[in-house]
């Protein structure tokens, strides 16, 4: 057993599995949700995992919703115009024009967190709901995590899981994709 299917089945499970979760995700009331982090190499092996883990939830008497953050990337990116005139951005403006151009519109335009709020349970049952926010790699290099986090404070109302490409750094820093300088202010778990 690898030590993500340790960490997902012995000890992220046995508390998702409980009738209340939320006090064993986190310890803030109004921030009922936790990180899982992995290494972006394991992301496919990752997906698996997740999903044999939603079958046995929903086994369990769960509703598992999932939130794909490269949807909610791409429709905050069609919100503003055709893919294809994306591709052109790049090309004719360069990457790191693009890149900033892309941040704004999840910062400002079309915010990435209103997309993910749109996409959580419509009538929120915190002892039966749960929510998995995966594919967050396709942010990177455009949207830290940690921003989203903190946006989604007080919206979230069930407990829920972001799955986190990166590396741990001390304690409570991490690493994005295990390329960006570690954030060292998540107030999440981190599991």
């Amino acid at each position: 057993m690898s030590d993500l299917e340790h960490r997902l089945t012995r000890i992220l499970e046995p508390i998702l599995q409980m009738g209340d979760p939320r006090p064993r995700i986190s310890t803030y009331h109004d921030m009922p949700y936790a990180l899982f982090v992995y290494d972006p190499e394991e992301e496919f092996h990752l997906r698996r995992q997740v999903t044999m883990l939603e079958t046995r939830l929903t086994q369990k008497g769960k509703q598992v919703e999932r939130i794909s953050l490269a949807e909610c990337l791409e429709d905050a990116m069609r919100s503003q115009r055709p893919m294809e005139e994306w591709f052109a951005v790049e090309r004719d403006q360069g990457v790191e024009t693009t890149v900033e151009t892309v941040h704004a519109v999840l910062a400002e335009y079309s915010p990435l967190v209103d997309h993910v709020a749109e996409r959580m349970p419509r009538d929120p049952d915190p002892l039966r709901d749960v929510v998995f926010i995966l594919r967050t790699g396709a942010l990177f290099p455009v949207y830290r995590a940690f921003s989203l986090l903190e946006q989604l404070k007080g919206r979230v109302h069930v407990p829920t899981l972001l799955f986190y490409p990166g590396h741990l750094d001390g304690a409570a820093g991490l690493r994005f994709m295990g390329v960006l300088a570690a954030e060292h202010n998540y107030r999440p778990k981190i599991f």
